[in-house]
């Protein structure tokens, strides 16, 4: 590790010697690219410098708890070699995750399908249900969300959702929601009190650029439509939704929700270019089977990822073995815990792997 250590070092240095030089005027481009890794070095450069510090800090006190006699010296070298322990151990963990490669992608804005699974009706209150947890979570982050595309039915449910959600860092943390949602409880219109079990699927992809994905303007077939459902006063009355087709792939994305058949074909394609990435995305991973090991559930859309059980008030998570009993509050948006505790759950194997 010391080696790798060493190496960044050395890199990050001759970086901030290249920022130093009249680069700016000359490469626009490279100096991007420079202040880019500059950014992405400086945490754990910063880290290992406070490591090195914490060793000779433990090199002087026991240097001078060897040959001094003073015995206040003595007392606070002994005081100083304790704390350069705790820090040299503190420093060396924060360092071995700082080293785990990051997902390039983790910092992406994010577009969300949650479709109902089996269950009818009862799967399309909770993909409702789910929605509105994940827009309360994105609130809490300080991320905003904008709604795509809905397929309600009549008793508030909805057989289809697609939202996207902007904000640094969204993909990071929406990425292991991806799989089977299970739900566990009595419909109001069950009149024997019999639980009943039902699914829905989310899907999440991170928005992709432009660049990263060619599509062909001659392979989509455009088809426009009356929106249905909330929408305000254009609804039923102008032909502003849009439905895209790539033709290729038979893949279908539509968007419904604003005012302007141009905005919603705008952001129809942002839907559709997420799903050609989703596409290389997984067959990247699915080529790379060490890598496919090394992660927790961020990609398995057939995973049963969690099960909310109502009638005991616990929610648990297939993939950890973790359970919690606050299922009121996760469902008004209160999910961090269970996302962060299974960031935390990958760490760790992925630094098993390291």
């Amino acid at each position: 590790m010391e080696e790798r250590l060493n190496e960044l070092y050395k890199h990050y240095e001759e970086i901030m010697n290249e920022l130093n030089t009249d680069i700016a005027t000359k490469d626009v481009e490279r100096y991007r690219q420079l202040m880019k890794e500059q950014v992405d070095l400086e945490p754990i450069i910063n880290t290992y410098k406070e490591y090195l510090s914490a060793l000779k800090l433990e090199e002087d006190s026991l240097h001078i708890i060897d040959t001094e006699t003073d015995k206040d010296m003595l007392a606070m070298a002994r005081e100083d070699l304790v704390k350069a322990k705790k820090d040299k151990e503190r420093l060396y963990n924060e360092i071995k995750i700082l080293l785990i490669p990051k997902d390039p992608l983790d910092d992406r804005n994010i577009i969300v399908e949650i479709r109902q699974g089996a269950g009818g009706d009862e799967a399309a209150l909770f993909a409702a249900e789910l929605y509105r947890m994940y827009v309360a979570y994105a609130d809490s982050m300080h991320w905003t969300v904008t709604l795509l595309s809905v397929n309600e039915i009549g008793i508030g449910g909805f057989k289809e959702v697609s939202f996207m959600v902007n904000g640094k860092g969204a993909y990071s943390k929406f990425k292991y929601e991806t799989g089977v949602h299970r739900v566990q409880r009595v419909p109001e219109t069950e009149s024997s009190g019999r639980i009943h079990t039902s699914t829905v699927t989310v899907a999440v992809m991170p928005e992709a650029e432009d660049v990263e994905v060619d599509i062909n303007p001659a392979d989509i077939q455009m088809d426009v439509y009356r929106a249905s459902g909330a929408g305000g006063q254009h609804v039923n009355k102008t032909s502003s939704a849009v439905r895209l087709t790539y033709i290729p792939t038979g893949i279908v994305v539509a968007c419904q929700e604003e005012r302007s058949q141009q905005q919603n074909r705008e952001k129809a394609m942002k839907m559709l270019r997420a799903k050609m990435y989703d596409i290389m995305i997984t067959e990247k991973h699915n080529k790379e089977a060490k890598e496919k090991h090394d992660q927790i559930g961020t990609g398995d859309r057939s995973e049963k990822i969690r099960t909310y059980n109502f009638p005991q008030g616990r929610v648990t998570d297939h993939r950890i073995g973790l359970t919690l009993y606050k299922i009121d509050s996760i469902m008004n948006g209160d999910i961090n815990e269970l996302i962060e505790t299974i960031i935390a759950a990958d760490r760790a194997k992925k630094l098993a792997n390291l």
